[in-house]
C-alpha cells in the first residue's frame, strides 16, 4: 500500500512505491560551456531543481576525438565550485552525466568516404571518445542522425503577441527557399554565437554534402545507421553509457534530404535496429509534433523503456503549416506538455529531462543577445512549471 503523505490538512498518496529519490526525474539545463553561452553556471545554480548540466565540447567538429584530458577539464568546471563562490557560501554542484551532442559524420550517414573521412575511421574515432566520456561519468550521449542540417527555422527571432521572441519555421519561406540562402540568413542572426548543427567549419562543405546525398534514399539510411549502432553499441555497453538519438527536427524531409526519426514508426524502426537497451531514445517532444498529426503523450508512453533522456517544449501549430515555440504551459501552444509529464510521473520515470528552447524575455533581445533559443529565463519558468507538474502527478490526491 502506498504511504499517505499529508500536508496542508490533505493527503496524497503517492502515484509509485518507491521514495522519493528513486521516482526522481533528473532535471537538467543545456549549457554552452565558459565563455560561450550569455548563461554562467552561477545563474543555473539558481534554478530550483536543476540537478545535470547538459553539456559538449562544442568546439570538437563531427568525426573528431575527444581527447580524455579536456573532457575531464569540462567535467571538474562543471561538478566543482570556484573559491570565490565558496567564499559567498555557495555550496551547490551538478552532475555532468548527460552529453549533448556527440555529433555523427556525415560519413556514417551516407556509408561512404564524405569530407575526407571513412565511415571506419569516423566510427571508430565515436567510439574512442564514448570510452573517454564513460571513465568521465557520462551516463548518456544525445546525438541526432540527420542529414546535412540538425535542425532549421526561418526565424531566430519571431516577435509573440506578449513582446518576448522565439525560434519560428514558416513553411512558405523554405518552400521558396535554397539552403545556401538559409545558411547566409542563419550566419547573419546568431549574435555572433555558433549555432549546434550550423557550425561555419560543417556549412563551409555544404556543397559536397548537397552532391553526396543526391538520390540517397530512407532505407540506405537505415542500412547505414544499422552498420553504425552495430559497431558502436557494444562500446557504450561496455562504458555504461546509453546512447539517445534525437528526433529530426522538424519531423519530415526538407530540401530533398531523407530523414529517418521523424514518425512514431520511423523510431519504432530506428529502435529495431539494435536490441540493447544501451540504444533508445532522446525524446524531444517540441520536435517530435512539429508534425501536428503526431501525439507526444502517446510516444512517451510507447517508448517509455527506451527514453534515456527527454526536451519537453511546447509549441504553436499554425493552419498554414508554420510553427513557433511559446511558454512551456500547456495552454500555451499545441503539445500537452501537461499530459506529457503525467505519463512521465506514472511511469516513475527515472531518466534525464530538461527544458528546450525558451523564448527570449525582458532584456535579453537587446543587452544579453543570447544564443537563439537558449537564453536563461524562460528556461528557468519552464523548468519550474515541468517540476510543478511531475510533482502535483507524482502525489495525487
Amino acid at each position: 500500500m502506498p504511504a499517505p503523505l499529508v500536508g496542508a490538512g490533505m493527503m496524497y498518496t503517492r502515484a509509485a512505491d518507491n521514495d522519493d529519490e528513486e521516482n526522481a526525474v533528473k532535471m537538467g539545463f543545456r549549457w554552452y560551456g565558459e565563455g560561450n553561452d550569455t548563461v554562467t553556471l552561477d545563474h543555473v545554480r539558481q534554478i530550483p531543481g536543476v540537478e545535470t548540466i547538459v553539456w559538449s565540447l562544442h568546439h570538437k567538429q563531427a568525426g573528431e576525438v575527444w581527447e580524455q584530458a579536456e573532457i575531464d577539464a569540462e567535467v571538474a568546471r562543471i561538478t566543482g565550485l570556484s573559491d570565490e563562490a565558496r567564499a559567498r557560501g555557495v555550496t551547490r554542484t551538478f552532475d555532468a552525466e548527460v552529453v549533448e551532442s556527440v555529433n555523427v559524420h556525415e560519413s556514417i550517414k551516407l556509408g561512404r568516404t564524405v569530407l575526407g573521412m571513412s565511415r571506419d575511421e569516423a566510427i571508430e574515432n565515436y567510439i574512442t571518445t564514448i570510452r573517454r566520456l564513460g571513465r568521465a561519468g557520462v551516463k548518456v550521449v544525445c546525438y541526432n542522425f540527420m542529414p546535412v542540417f540538425d535542425w532549421l527555422r526561418t526565424d531566430l527571432w519571431n516577435p509573440l503577441p506578449d513582446g518576448s521572441t522565439a525560434l519560428y519555421y514558416e513553411k512558405a519561406v523554405v518552400d521558396r527557399m535554397s539552403p545556401e540562402s538559409l545558411i547566409a540568413d542563419m550566419e547573419a542572426n546568431t549574435h555572433g554565437l555558433t549555432l549546434p548543427g550550423w557550425e561555419p567549419e560543417r556549412l563551409a562543405s555544404f556543397s559536397e554534402l548537397n552532391a553526396a546525398y543526391q538520390g540517397v534514399t530512407h532505407d540506405d539510411m537505415y542500412a547505414s545507421y544499422r552498420y553504425f549502432l552495430d559497431a558502436v553499441i557494444p562500446a557504450c555497453e561496455e562504458a555504461g553509457v546509453k546512447l539517445g538519438v534525437h528526433p529530426d527536427d522538424p519531423p519530415f524531409d526538407v530540401f530533398g534530404w531523407p530523414r529517418v526519426v521523424s514518425t512514431k514508426e520511423g523510431i519504432a524502426r530506428v529502435l529495431d535496429l539494435h536490441p540493447s537497451p544501451h540504444h533508445g531514445l532522446t525524446l524531444c517532444l517540441g520536435s517530435f509534433s512539429a508534425n501536428p498529426e503526431q501525439d507526444a503523450v502517446d510516444a512517451v508512453r510507447t517508448f517509455m523503456d527506451r527514453i534515456h533522456f527527454t526536451h519537453v517544449r511546447n509549441i504553436k501549430h499554425f493552419d498554414n503549416g508554420d510553427f513557433t515555440e511559446v511558454a512551456h504551459r500547456a495552454s500555451e501552444g499545441s503539445v500537452d506538455t501537461t499530459g506529457i509529464m503525467k505519463a512521465y510521473a506514472e511511469a516513475g520515470y527515472q531518466g534525464y529531462m530538461r527544458p528546450d528552447h525558451g523564448r527570449h524575455l525582458w532584456d535579453e533581445n537587446t543587452t544579453n543577445k543570447p544564443r537563439p533559443g537558449y537564453g536563461l529565463y524562460d528556461r528557468a519558468l519552464g523548468i519550474q512549471y515541468l517540476l510543478g507538474a511531475w510533482d502535483a502527478f507524482l502525489y495525487q490526491g
